[in-house]
């Protein structure tokens, strides 16, 4: 029993073996496109999809405004911390109190890229950028605050 169980996993093995090898040969021979990119001598010509997630930025128009409401929504939705709001209050000219963004701190060396702060974000403030090349010899230039300095959240957002 125990050398026929042997001797069927074994032809199993190489039935799955020639299967993976049929295909390798077909691409081998039928070359119809190239799916190897070859970085990094393609750098200026490096097509990304359009899907790919790489790391959160806040993107600000030409006022310096963004659409950060701070209301910790990223932060809560991020399974491992890696994004931390900082807020303020601005006193309004009526004497009311605004919650306005004073920090957006986000941790790229603990981030997993998936993009679960993007989704929960009710006002579109953050999406993934395609950058990919992250190295540095210094971890604490991964810790980056998203929002500029002297920035402030643009009209007509609440």
């Amino acid at each position: 029993m125990f050398i026929k169980n042997y001797i069927k996993e074994v032809f199993g093995a190489v039935k799955s073996l020639w299967t993976g090898m049929r295909m390798t040969g077909y691409y081998f021979t039928h070359k119809k496109e190239v799916i190897t990119e070859q970085y990094p001598d393609n750098r200026a010509t490096l097509q990304l999809a359009e899907r790919f997630r790489g790391e959160v930025v806040m993107p600000h128009d030409e006022n310096n405004q963004h659409a950060c409401t701070g209301c910790s929504a990223c932060e809560i939705a991020c399974p491992n911390a890696t994004i931390k709001i900082i807020n303020k209050f601005d006193i309004l000219p009526d004497g009311k109190k605004k919650k306005a963004i004073d920090k957006f701190v986000y941790h790229l060396e603990l981030c997993t890229m998936c993009g679960l702060c993007v989704e929960a974000c009710p006002t579109s403030a953050i999406k993934m950028a395609n950058t990919f090349e992250h190295s540095v010899y210094d971890r604490r230039q991964l810790t980056k605050t998203l929002n500029q300095p002297g920035s402030k959240i643009r009209e007509g957002v609440e």
